[in-house]
């Protein structure tokens, strides 16, 4: 058994639409290679830092991801399938794959800056952190017909379908 930590880039490619691992960036990996009857286990964690935007807000956000990983290297002369385990070349194998796998399956598909993150208005844009009041006065499509019948806003009918202007004349 060996342990062993290195410091390496990260390839490209370790991410998804909203956040990833920027290509080049600094992965901290701690590795423990065991001898089997099979061939070499790596085990391992990798810290790697994440840069992205936020899925509400779209504002930049940048964290850190901790990711456990483990596989098998079989001899090259093992009879196990090309499939079912990747191969050891003379005394090296390839942990990119894996540790591409285990990043990529952990990051968060809605990554946000904080849970309580109230996004942009789906109206007009604007970010309803900072204007926390902010609304739009418009009246449902399917009532467009009844604004003219009622003379003004749909929302000013009461229950029994009058408006307020129209009880006023009444009265």
């Amino acid at each position: 058994m060996r342990k062993a930590s290195l410091d390496v880039p990260a390839p490209a490619d370790m991410k998804i639409e909203v956040i990833g691992v920027p290509e080049g960036a600094p992965l901290e990996l701690d590795l423990r290679l065991e001898a089997v009857m099979e061939g070499v286990l790596v085990s391992g964690v990798a810290e790697v830092p994440l840069a992205g935007e936020c899925a509400r807000c779209l504002e930049p956000l940048e964290r850190e991801l901790t990711v456990e990983f483990q596989e098998l290297y079989v001899y090259p002369d093992s009879e196990a399938e090309e499939d079912d385990a990747p191969r050891l070349v003379g005394d090296l194998f390839d942990l990119e794959p894996v540790l591409r796998d285990a990043v990529v399956l952990a990051l968060p598909l809605a990554p946000v800056c904080r849970e309580d993150c109230g996004g942009l208005c789906l109206q007009c844009g604007v970010l309803l952190d900072e204007h926390p009041g902010h609304s739009h006065d418009s009246a449902d499509p399917r009532w467009a017909a009844l604004q003219g019948i009622f003379g003004g806003s749909t929302a000013e009918a009461d229950d029994n379908g009058a408006s307020g202007a129209d009880e006023n004349q009444e009265k």
